[in-house]
């Protein structure tokens, strides 16, 4: 793939979206780099203690609302939200149904990207838990047993420098090495297998494998191509948006309180602002 196929498939993923200026839209599993158009953030892991489930900066950028919270028990009112984000997160979270489950209540429609099963088995991360697959328009996972494909050959890219060269080679062609999910209405999928509780605790003990060059260029490039469609998606709605209007019950709080950028922790039934 050329550079102009790279400039479209990042335009086509990063940078396009099926809103209005009136829409509200999540991104779920922001990290440190969230979608331009999203107004509300979610991400459970803001701080540098989950750096290896980033792939750029060690902490979670947040610049705008941001909600630490679990993305399998979203204090969001149902179909608040018109437009859902979910991008390389579901690869990474134990109960990928639950998630799903909670993504397609909160929101009417989104998109979805996480790795490709069979890229992903010559190159992949151990933070990784599943392999991932669309099957008939139906996204499966897989739970793995190791955390790579075949670890000896895992040993015999690492040891020989091939590793980081053949991911750089795969990544030049993302539209191979990704599964790129539209829905509507509701989410089709397939969980198969069941995680051994180890290796999820190996892959949340992982050492970071930060990509910062590529971060820091992912985000001047988005910020750049993403400017003029900042001007004709600017928030036009009729009055401030509360946070009591984004929540369900139990987390409601009965209050005017107007929302603003900056971390709300979901803490079983609270919902708490982090002082300024």
């Amino acid at each position: 793939m050329g550079l102009w196929g790279r400039l479209s498939s990042f335009h086509r993923r990063r940078i396009a979206i099926p809103v209005g200026p009136e829409a509200l839209v999540v991104d779920i599993g922001s990290g440190d780099k969230p979608h331009w158009r999203a107004d509300v953030l979610v991400d459970h892991y803001p701080d540098s203690d989950h750096a290896a489930q980033r792939s750029g900066g060690s902490r979670a950028r947040i610049d705008r609302v941001f909600f630490d919270a679990d993305a399998a028990r979203l204090p969001f009112d149902t179909d608040i939200f018109d437009f859902a984000i979910c991008s390389h997160m579901l690869e990474h979270v134990p109960d990928p149904a639950a998630v799903l489950d909670e993504i397609s209540r909160v929101a009417r429609a989104g998109y979805i990207e996480v790795p490709e099963a069979a890229s992903a088995k010559i190159v992949d991360f151990p933070s990784h838990l599943w392999w991932c697959r669309l099957e008939d328009d139906v996204l499966v996972f897989q739970a793995k047993t190791t955390p790579w494909f075949d670890g000896e050959i895992h040993d015999y890219l690492v040891a020989s420098g091939l590793e980081r060269r053949l991911g750089r080679l795969l990544d030049a062609d993302l539209d191979h090495r990704v599964i790129s999910l539209h829905w509507e209405g509701s989410i089709p999928y397939r969980v198969e297998g069941v995680l051994d509780p180890a290796l999820v605790e190996r892959a949340h003990q992982v050492d970071a494998d930060q990509r910062r060059v590529q971060g820091v260029v992912s985000r001047l490039v988005t910020a750049a191509w993403s400017a003029p469609y900042r001007w004709r998606h600017r928030p036009r709605r009729r009055r401030e948006l509360r946070l009591d209007d984004l929540l369900a019950e139990p987390w409601r709080r009965g209050d005017d309180e107007a929302l603003e950028p900056g971390i709300y922790r979901v803490r079983a039934d609270q919902v708490m602002r982090d002082p300024k």
